[in-house]
């Protein structure tokens, strides 16, 4: 039957499941990218042959189309995180990675629009790490 993973949004209202394996897992450093995730990059995975199944929350989901672009972002009305949807070719499937609830089978095969970066996302891994917030009493 193929590979399954499932996934849902912050709040847990929308869930769905994804069967099939995925083609490709980019992590996108465009401009558009960088604003609809309040990040440095979007972790999307793509397939032209998984399904996708809604489990719950389909009611829920919205997409967002920028005008006079290729660019669109599904996500949840209640809590506003990012879940799959169809780009505009519909055989394509985009699923935001961190969506997902189970543990992607393949890590991601190239950073795109990397000339988009942000100027600050240079040599993160040699920046500190904690294992909680670093304030204390603050954001558990």
């Amino acid at each position: 039957m193929g590979q399954l993973s499932s996934g849902s949004c912050l709040c847990g209202v929308v869930k769905f499941e994804v069967r099939g394996a995925f083609d490709s897992f980019y992590l996108c450093h465009c401009t558009f990218c960088q604003k609809d995730t309040g990040a440095a990059y979007a972790a999307n995975m793509f397939s032209t042959t998984a399904q996708l199944t809604w489990v719950s929350g389909q009611d829920l989901v919205k997409t967002f189309n920028l005008p006079g672009t290729r660019h669109a972002k599904s996500f949840c009305r209640e809590c506003g995180s990012a879940v799959p949807m169809r780009v505009k070719d519909p055989a394509l499937l985009m699923v935001p990675a961190g969506s997902l609830d189970t543990r992607p089978a393949q890590r991601p095969d190239a950073h795109i629009f990397w000339s988009s970066r942000a100027p600050w996302d240079e040599g993160l891994m040699d920046t500190m790490k904690f294992e909680k917030f670093p304030i204390q009493g603050e954001f558990r």
